[in-house]
């Protein structure tokens, strides 16, 4: 495998948790009453990318392969924790 294709692999894998964070982070702040987080911007948005790979990564490491929908059920649920405990619930 070359470098290039094992980056192109990396980054696919990442990809779901990576959308779904900036789907997450960034729809409250389309509302202008939106109350500010506990966090700053950047963050928030590292975090939610960074707990999304971590989700991910313990699906492929448990159920032996990736992509399956139980690992995303859980990185929506993970993420969407956080935002709500960030955000002030």
């Amino acid at each position: 495998m070359t470098f290039l294709a094992l980056i192109g692999h990396l980054l696919n894998f990442a990809a779901p948790a990576i959308g779904v964070a900036l789907l997450l982070w960034g729809a409250p702040r389309l509302w202008p009453k939106t109350r500010a987080g506990r966090w700053a911007a950047r963050k928030e948005l590292l975090a939610l990318c960074g707990l999304g790979v971590a989700v991910l990564l313990a699906g492929l490491i448990v159920l032996g392969r990736d992509a399956k929908m139980f690992s995303y059920a859980a990185l929506v649920l993970a993420q969407g924790s956080l935002v709500w405990w960030v955000r002030g619930r």
